[in-house]
């Protein structure tokens, strides 16, 4: 929520959000935790561990691309992110019939979570998750978000080393805490859209003043 108090163009506005939704992500695995340990019921539990899936497998490829071709000025790095947006939506339609359609299941292994289905494990579809999640951010014009991929990806390569089994947990898990650095880029205003990797000469009025209303109101 802070990083969209932030926002001055509506084309930002989606990748200003992927903080609050990775925090919700968290808080949602959070549940799964609580299921785990018996603390809530197995309804809640397979719902809660559903969300968590579905966001994590079903909407990330696509949900990323868009957010990055929604900043992208015209040129050749658009085109080639419209093409990732495909792709990502490939994976997006592929991991969520696969979640609706066939049981899933989370368990504890190592002190981590694991989930497992038996139709988004695909090795194929896993290669087009990446290409299209972290694919469009390291081919964004803006320096930031470039960045922000190139950090996914040795994030995600480590987990895949060290905590394979548990991959999507712990990669979320740190992909939520570096998207913190998105926070501190909007908050500088370094993203600016007609001003790629600067800051636009053009003063804006933010495009949600009232959540900093809200603050004010507040303090």
């Amino acid at each position: 929520m802070a990083t969209l108090r932030h926002v001055r163009e509506p084309r930002t506005l989606l990748f200003a959000a992927v903080p609050l939704l990775f925090a919700v992500h968290q808080f949602c695995e959070g549940f799964v935790w609580l299921g785990l340990d018996g603390r809530i019921g197995k309804v809640a539990f397979d719902h809660v561990a559903f969300l968590f899936m579905i966001y994590a497998q079903g909407v990330l490829p696509l949900l990323m691309p868009v957010a990055v071709v929604l900043m992208e000025p015209a040129g050749w790095r658009r085109r080639a992110i419209l093409a990732l947006v495909c792709i990502g939506a490939i994976a997006c339609v592929w991991d969520i019939v696969g979640l609706v359609a066939w049981p899933s299941r989370a368990f504890v292994q190592c002190h981590s979570i694991a989930y497992r289905n038996p139709v988004t494990g695909n090795f194929l579809i896993s290669c087009l998750y990446i290409l299209a999640t972290c694919g469009a951010l390291m081919l964004s014009t803006h320096r930031v978000v470039r960045w922000y991929g190139v950090l996914n990806v040795i994030g995600l390569t480590v987990v895949e080393i060290v905590r394979e089994f548990a991959f999507a947990s712990v990669w979320c898990f740190y992909a939520a805490m570096l998207s913190i650095m998105l926070y501190w880029q909007f908050h500088r205003g370094s993203i600016d859209v007609e001003t790629p990797n600067g800051l636009s000469a053009r003063f804006r009025p933010y495009l949600l003043p009232w959540l900093r209303w809200r603050k004010q109101a507040a303090g």
